[in-house]
C-alpha cells in the first residue's frame, strides 16, 4: 500500500475523531475527552462534593436510549467519562434530527472501538487541536478527498492498515 494511502486512513481515523468530538463538547472542546471531574473539583475546592457517577441501571429511561451504545460497559467507564457521556445524553433532546444521528453513529463507532483505539484517537484529538489554522486546513482538505475514494477502496485501506503502526507528525 503506498503512503499516501496510508496516511489517508490515518487521516480518516482521526477526523473522525475530530468530529465526535466536536459534537459530544458543546464548549470549544477544551479537554479532548479529558477529566472535567478534576476540574470541576478544583473550581468548587472540595474533591469530596462531586457526586459519584451513576450506574447503568440508575439512569433514567432517556439517558440509556441515547446512550445505549455503551450499556454493556458504561459501568466500567470512569467517572469523567460517564459525565462526559451523560452530558451528551441531557443535550441530546435540545438537537436537531441530523445532529442525534450523528452523535448515535459516533456512539456506535466509539463503542466498537478498543481501549486501545480509543486512547490513540484522544492522543490525535489533542495533536490535531495544537496544529495552525492552516495545518487544520490541510489536514480537513485531505480528509475531505479520502471520503471521496470509492467505499470499497476506504474499506481496502482500513484492512491493508490493521498492521501498520504509524504515528504521524501533525506539526
Amino acid at each position: 500500500m503506498g503512503v499516501m494511502n496510508k496516511i489517508f486512513l490515518l487521516l480518516a481515523l482521526f477526523v473522525t475523531h475530530l468530529h465526535a468530538e466536536e459534537v459530544y463538547s458543546n464548549s470549544n472542546a477544551h479537554l479532548a475527552m479529558g477529566n472535567t471531574s478534576s476540574i470541576r473539583s478544583s473550581l468548587n475546592g472540595d474533591p469530596a462534593s462531586e457526586a459519584p457517577t451513576k450506574a447503568w441501571n440508575e439512569l433514567t429511561d432517556d439517558q440509556r436510549k441515547v446512550l445505549a451504545p455503551l450499556g454493556t460497559e458504561w459501568d466500567t467507564l470512569r467517572p469523567w467519562q460517564r459525565e462526559k457521556m451523560l452530558d451528551i445524553a441531557n443535550d441530546y433532546p435540545k438537537m436537531d434530527t441530523q445532529k442525534q444521528q450523528r452523535v448515535q453513529k459516533r456512539l456506535n463507532s466509539w463503542s466498537r472501538m478498543t481501549p486501545y483505539e480509543r486512547e490513540n484517537a484522544r492522543k490525535r484529538y489533542q495533536q490535531f487541536q495544537t496544529l495552525s489554522p492552516e495545518k487544520k486546513d490541510e489536514v480537513r482538505k485531505k480528509w475531505a478527498e479520502h471520503q471521496k475514494l470509492p467505499e470499497a477502496e476506504r474499506e481496502k485501506l482500513r484492512k491493508d492498515s490493521v498492521d501498520w503502526d504509524y504515528e504521524p507528525d501533525l506539526e
